[in-house]
């Protein structure tokens, strides 16, 4: 069995992390070193105000004079995933780094995985992490569920969990 931790918009609650007053109000976020400035990541109250990936600042500002534009922060974005894994390495020895903001757990004892798996997830939010996990019989399954859970969604039989689903969902795993 498999487990993949996900933390959605890795890269925005890096640079939101500890900034509690910034989280209630619409925030953007953009990679400084591009050409083109333009919003990669975006918080669900900027996407509420009509905000969305790929304007440029000064777009997401004439949807609304609140928007925050934050700007990527490698060294927060390091250390969140660092914790990540210190987390991940508590539930097998077998981790992978697959992303960022991502890691594949392969179990080797498969007893109480999904209680396990919800310790972890309960950690990561004690650090200001928003956090959450998929966990199947394959990595990929478990990558796909760790995208639709909330908080952790345990996998049996993945014929079963594949088959209500749009096709457009499968599209996630191309990502």
């Amino acid at each position: 069995m498999f487990a993949t931790i996900y933390l959605p918009n890795f890269y925005l609650q890096a640079a939101l992390r500890h900034q509690v007053e910034v989280c209630a109000k619409p925030v953007g976020l953009i990679e400084e070193q591009e050409k083109k400035l333009v919003i990669i990541q975006l918080n669900e109250a900027a996407e509420k105000a009509g905000i969305y990936k790929g304007m440029t600042p000064s777009q997401a500002l004439a949807r609304s004079l609140r928007v925050v534009i934050k700007v990527r922060v490698c060294r927060q974005e390091k250390s969140i995933q660092e914790i990540l894994l210190h987390y991940a390495s508590t539930l097998s020895p077998f981790v992978e780094a697959t992303a960022p903001g991502i890691c594949t757990v392969q179990f080797t004892d498969h007893r109480d995985l999904k209680a396990k798996v919800v310790r972890v997830i309960d950690q990561l939010a004690k650090c200001e992490i928003c956090a959450q996990a998929g966990i199947a019989p394959v990595p990929d399954i478990s990558f796909l569920a760790a995208h639709l859970s909330r908080p952790v969604l345990q996998i049996q039989n993945a014929k079963e969990f594949l088959a209500p689903l749009p096709i457009e969902t499968l599209a996630i795993l191309g990502t």
